[in-house]
């Protein structure tokens, strides 16, 4: 099940939103210009990218993405857990697993756990962590509409909240 906590930058002890209802979770993150939607993914092995290629590259050409990668719990992700900024518009695909998406957005930290089928599409500049958990089981398509490269924030606020497994 998504879930979307909403939480005050100030405290991160406890939420004073906790959203478990699609239509909802997605009428709030778009009050900040972010989407959140459902995308069928395929069950697959191996290549992510190759398994859902052809939605991938519709996505691209619609939608003007110029590059993707792949967030496993199979790769490296390390650096994602501290907050960071991307100068690019980022779409980001759950097709296995589950994972949590931090955005700290004008005074508030709105953690999405997000799974299999969610998609959600964060706008350029946003700061933003993510967490597979101490155990990760996790896919994720990430498209980009430009540079990839991130920016650290130099903020502690990552350690602050809640993980994906507390």
């Amino acid at each position: 099940m998504s879930i979307l906590s909403v939480y005050p930058d100030s405290s991160p002890e406890v939420p004073n939103k906790v959203l478990t209802h699609h239509d909802d979770i997605a009428s709030t993150l778009a009050e900040h210009g972010v989407r959140f939607e459902r995308r069928q993914a395929s069950v697959f092995e191996g290549d992510a990218v190759a398994a859902h290629s052809e939605q991938v590259d519709s996505l691209m050409t619609e939608q003007g993405y110029v590059s993707h990668a792949v967030l496993s719990h199979e790769d490296e992700y390390q650096g994602l857990g501290d907050e960071y900024v991307l100068e690019a518009q980022e779409l980001c695909w759950f097709v296995a697993g589950r994972g949590q998406v931090n955005l700290h957005i004008e005074g508030y930290v709105y953690a999405i756990v997000c799974e299999k089928h969610d998609l959600v599409v964060i706008p350029a500049g946003t700061r933003r962590w993510v967490d597979l958990g101490e155990h990760p089981r996790c896919v994720a398509i990430r498209l980009f509409s430009g540079d990839a490269r991130f920016a650290y924030t130099g903020d502690a606020i990552a350690q602050l909240y809640p993980r994906l497994d507390d």
